[in-house]
């Protein structure tokens, strides 16, 4: 079964180039290392340039597993950690 993921983080004012930068190397780092990712991608707030959300979608729990234990995820969290105005609100969905 699919495993849907809708994370909305907040970041601090003024941190939007160097967020968007780290988040676009763990983007790229997932498509090439996570072939249990179907997708992976960040949307920012057009009313407010501080809210982003990434939807991902993987094959299932292992994958998501992998995700999270990865160097780039580790490595993409602490870069952003500095970015982030507080923690991010992540819901899981299961496909149907």
């Amino acid at each position: 079964m699919t495993i849907g993921i809708l994370a909305t983080l907040k970041i601090k004012p003024g941190t939007n180039a160097q967020f968007e930068a780290a988040f676009k190397d763990m983007m790229a780092a997932v498509e090439a290392n996570e072939p249990g990712n179907q997708f992976y991608v960040l949307h920012r707030s057009r009313e407010d340039e501080s809210t982003y959300i990434v939807m991902e979608q993987y094959d299932d729990q292992a994958a998501v597993d992998v995700h999270g234990k990865s160097d780039a995820f580790k490595a993409a969290s602490a870069a952003l950690g500095g970015c982030m105005a507080g923690p991010p609100e992540v819901k899981l969905f299961d496909g149907v």
